[in-house]
């Protein structure tokens, strides 16, 4: 083992970055293996809860941005709305955060080297990746929704209900909230970010398979905000977005960020869920105690995957989906509780 890293971490993305930073910090030997040129882009709704900011501002990082004060449910007459009681969110568009992340890795004296990870073998002292020509006391597998390590390994649960997509697109047009607002629609929901003094980001979740100016027809009230020619960048997809893992650790390979298993993206919280996965596997590795890290991963996202999966169940059953927006109206001090148990 000798020369070898104490960490190889498959993806450059936000859940390997932040991986990085902090096992740089607990004084291990990090490698990052990413064959994509920074900044990458993806489909995401580019919210960031008041967790993430936190997350990232005790990482040390300045992410350029725009205040995001709480979330607003919108459908139809109907408003619900809630306010962070813990300090800002913030509205970033996702080069604007990666980009900030890979500096600070490199910064760090991080090498980022453009490999990609597929097959892995493993043995009681390490990780050896045979098409990278790479090995390290433990990989970490933060290689996305559709982790190739995670599929090589045979970790891979089928996940059950209907298949949900996502699909982002940004407009220039003044934001006219400092909320990211929830429009409920028949089909999905649409998720509307602050991100500059002219620019927002729609992201739409949906079952739905169709194109998205065809999918934002059926939220008449946002799209007569939207004009077509507004639209500053292409359509960027995503999903089926639920995906399941078996484990998040399996021998000396670890799984955080979406790589780990990932619900839906319905309550914003994938990227403070990727750092706050980031930080409890850094952590067990640092102590010694890497099998606690599934007991950790468990508990530090307990309470987003079950609220999470009983909105998404819902969805899926139009009785109960038509009785989200009008609960969150009448019991407003509910919503606000909810909201700001994710903060």
């Amino acid at each position: 083992m000798s020369g070898a890293p104490d960490l190889l971490i498959a993806g450059g993305g936000p859940a390997g970055l932040a991986t990085a930073l902090h096992a740089v910090r607990a004084g291990l030997d990090v490698v990052v293996a990413e064959p994509r040129p920074a900044p990458v882009d993806k489909a995401c709704g580019e919210g960031l809860m008041p967790g993430a900011v936190r997350a990232l501002t005790a990482l040390g990082l300045a992410v350029p941005g725009r205040p995001i004060t709480g979330i607003r449910y919108v459908q139809g007459p109907r408003r619900a709305q809630a306010e962070f009681r813990c300090g800002p969110g913030l509205g970033a568009r996702r080069t604007g955060l990666h980009g900030a992340l890979h500096r600070a890795v490199v910064d760090a004296g991080v090498p980022v080297l453009p490999l990609r990870v597929g097959e892995v073998r493993q043995d009681a002292t390490g990780v050896t990746v045979p098409g990278a020509g790479m090995r390290a006391r433990w990989l970490v597998a933060a290689d996305g929704l559709h982790s190739p390590v995670r599929r090589s390994l045979g970790l891979e649960v089928k996940a059950g209900g209907e298949p949900r997509y996502g699909l982002r697109r940004h407009y220039a047009v003044p934001p006219w909230s400092s909320y990211v607002e929830v429009y409920w629609g028949p089909h999905g929901e649409a998720y509307v970010t602050p991100l500059g003094p002219a620019l927002v980001g729609v992201a739409l979740l949906t079952a739905r398979r169709a194109p998205f100016d065809t999918q934002l027809a059926a939220f008449p009230e946002l799209a007569a905000r939207l004009p077509r020619e507004a639209a500053a960048t292409a359509v960027r997809g995503a999903g089926p977005l639920r995906q399941r893992a078996r484990t998040r650790s399996h021998g000396r390979v670890l799984f955080v960020g979406d790589a780990a298993g990932y619900t839906d993206a319905l309550t914003g919280e994938g990227i403070s869920l990727a750092l706050t996965g980031a930080e409890a596997l850094v952590d067990n590795i640092r102590r010694g105690t890497p099998d606690r890290y599934e007991t950790d991963w468990n508990r530090v996202t307990r309470r987003h995957r079950i609220l999470t999966e009983l909105l998404v169940r819902a969805r899926q059953r139009p009785a109960l989906a038509s009785l989200i927006m009008p609960t969150a109206a009448r019991l407003p001090r509910l919503f606000v509780a909810a909201v700001n148990a994710l903060a």
